[in-house]
């Protein structure tokens, strides 16, 4: 089952997308993390979708504004592709290889819940950025609150999927990690989640034997295909990393949790570090970048100009005497 949240005149909705693409909306919901609060898991949001489908149809699909899926509670990103890790971290700290340490846990980083942009909408590049970039990764939505799970348990907290664009400025990156907090600023300005939250029932005949979901993933900047990727070729599965989310805390419903991007051009970073040179360019304004995930859908967004930076003065350096 498909679900999509969008406006119509000037009022937010969420609808189940049928077969042939019709709009069946639910009757007083407004927002999908709400629903994923009211309905505690898949069975109650299948039933819910179920109840939609058999009432009137919405407006024509053409008439609406497509929104993000959801508004996710939370945003953690993790990165579970060995091959990206090793372009990445060639173009952004000239290292090599995969540490070793990458191996040990499924890593990940809080990103930004409030910088959420959705279907076809206009992507600001960050003040400042002159190393703008996307990253292709698949989204899992999390639809029953749990805590310390195991990755058997954990898939019955994953309710869907959606196509997830972790935005990047490479140049921010770069400068703020030779500090140790991790990319901070280089990925505030912009996560894009669409076009629609899949059930993951959907997702299942994809499911290979070790668990993984064997999903064809494909990046294009201004039509032309600059990644293509297995969501297989992930080193952990959707359900490991939200046991590690959830080892010593809790995760929620309309929590997201991100694949990390793929390889084979998931990125323009991966491509910089492996050629040596800026090849793909940057991104610029007026570039539309296309990310498709079978099973799921196209996210497409156009960059625009972002605005310049609020000038702050360096950090002060203060005298170690005390009284």
């Amino acid at each position: 089952m498909r679900f999509i949240s969008y406006e119509y005149r000037d009022r937010a909705r969420v609808a189940v997308v049928s077969e042939d693409g019709v709009l069946f909306p639910l009757p007083g919901v407004s927002s999908l993390t709400t629903l994923l609060e009211e309905t505690s898991g898949l069975p109650g949001l299948l039933a819910a979708g179920e109840a939609a489908l058999a009432g009137p149809a919405g407006p024509d699909a053409r008439e609406v504004r497509p929104l993000a899926p959801l508004r996710p509670s939370s945003l953690r990103d993790f990165v579970t592709f060995e091959e990206h890790v090793e372009g990445v971290r060639r173009a952004v700290d000239g290292a090599s290889g995969v540490p070793e340490q990458w191996y040990a846990a499924p890593t990940f980083y809080f990103t930004n819940p409030h910088a959420v942009y959705g279907p076809d909408e206009d992507v600001p590049v960050p003040p400042g950025s002159e190393l703008f970039d996307f990253e292709l990764e698949v989204g899992a939505v999390i639809g029953r609150e749990g805590r310390d799970l195991t990755p058997e348990r954990a898939r019955d907290h994953i309710v869907g999927y959606t196509v997830f664009n972790d935005w990047s400025a490479r140049d921010l990156q770069s400068a703020e990690m030779r500090v140790g907090l991790g990319p901070c600023k280089g990925k505030d300005t912009a996560t894009s989640l669409g076009p629609y939250l899949v059930t993951a029932d959907e997702l299942e005949p994809y499911r290979d034997p070790d668990g993984f979901l064997r999903l064809a993933l494909t990046a294009e900047v201004n039509g032309e295909t600059v990644g293509r990727d297995l969501l297989s070729h992930m080193s952990w599965t959707f359900e490991e990393m939200t046991a590690y989310a959830s080892r010593g805390t809790r995760v929620v419903p309309g929590d997201v949790l991100g694949s990390g991007t793929c390889g084979n051009g998931g990125c323009l970073a991966e491509l910089w570090g492996l050629r040596g040179k800026q090849d793909p360019p940057a991104l610029r304004p007026g570039d539309v970048v296309a990310l498709t995930v079978e099973g799921i859908g196209t996210l497409r967004n156009t960059v625009v100009p972002g605005p310049d930076p609020v000038p702050l003065p360096r950090g002060r350096r203060r005298s170690r005497e005390r009284a």
